[in-house]
């Protein structure tokens, strides 16, 4: 049995980055809180911190805990709540997983819908690469996935795919890059600075083949595995960037730049990736419904 008050401990010391910093929130000394940790460390067997100068890191095992651990405190605050409140102040816990991948103004646009579900719901999203989202899907630490691909054929964890839609591609620029580039689009691409999705994106190695069979010249100048991130540097004028077409006016109002020409022989698709066949949960049945009532167009 988890000794709960070590628990609760050991989330002080990561949230405050160190011990002396948590002794003093929680009005303790700093070697009692200290032995306190290390007593929690030997009983669960395991390091949970590693100690990088004066800072103290979270290992791996250190930082899986502390997302359990936060997941049950959480859920405590939730029981409290509830039952102080009565079953009439209950609301629906949603969590997704969104592959880091997936562009941010789709994930939202994906999600809005669940917020304003007749019931209450909490949204609680989590990002990361797909695969560690499907082991969390797994064990039920998710209730689904965005992502912008299907499970991984072979896998061996027990998932749906669920398409929601797809979208043509979109080439984006600084407008100060933008009037430098010469012709019109595609011409416009050849040998301009390009910004990629990192290797976990479809785009990654669909895009550059595709500017290849166009007789393009390709200078990558940047990868990105944050959608949000490549956008920044696009902003700022470091390079071209794709983004779905459907995210267009978003992404163009939103970064203060402008579209170069888009292509329909590229395609980014997107998928809800569950843990059941058919959708049960009321908040992933909307965020289906939503994509499929005029999001995307779906592929015939």
């Amino acid at each position: 049995m988890i000794n709960y008050k070590h628990l609760h401990y050991f989330v002080s010391v990561a949230r405050s980055g160190g011990v002396t910093r948590a002794a003093e929130r929680l009005h303790l000394t700093p070697q009692t809180l200290s032995g306190q940790l290390s007593q929690f460390e030997e009983r669960l067997g395991v390091a949970l911190f590693r100690r990088v100068g004066r800072r103290l890191e979270l290992t791996e095992t250190g930082k899986l805990a502390l997302s359990y651990a936060e997941e049950i405190f959480q859920t405590g605050a939730e029981l409290e709540d509830l039952l102080k409140n009565g079953s009439d102040a209950r609301f629906i816990t949603f969590r997704v997983g969104i592959a880091d991948v997936v562009p941010k103004f789709i994930a939202h646009r994906l999600l809005a819908p669940v917020l304003e579900l007749p019931a209450a719901v909490r949204l609680i999203c989590h990002e990361d690469r797909l695969e560690r989202l499907l082991a969390d899907l797994a064990i039920h630490r998710l209730d689904m996935l965005l992502a912008d691909r299907p499970m991984p054929p072979g896998t061996e964890i027990k998932g749906y795919s669920h398409p929601l839609g797809e979208s043509g591609v979109a080439f984006m620029a600084a407008p100060k890059l933008a009037a430098r580039l010469t012709g019109g689009f595609p011409e416009c691409l050849d040998g301009a600075p390009l910004l990629l999705p990192g290797r976990d994106s479809t785009l990654h190695g669909t895009l550059p083949r595709w500017l290849q069979r166009q007789g393009m010249r390709v200078r990558i100048v940047g990868e990105f595995d944050d959608s949000a991130l490549m956008k920044a540097f696009g902003e700022a004028g470091a390079g071209v960037f794709p983004t779905p077409a459907a995210s267009v006016p978003e992404v163009t109002a939103h970064y203060q730049v402008a579209k170069l020409g888009e292509t329909e022989e590229i395609r980014e698709r997107f998928f809800l990736i569950s843990a059941e066949r058919r959708l049960t949960h009321p908040a992933a049945r909307a965020v289906s419904e939503n994509a499929r009532a005029g999001l995307f167009s779906l592929s015939a």
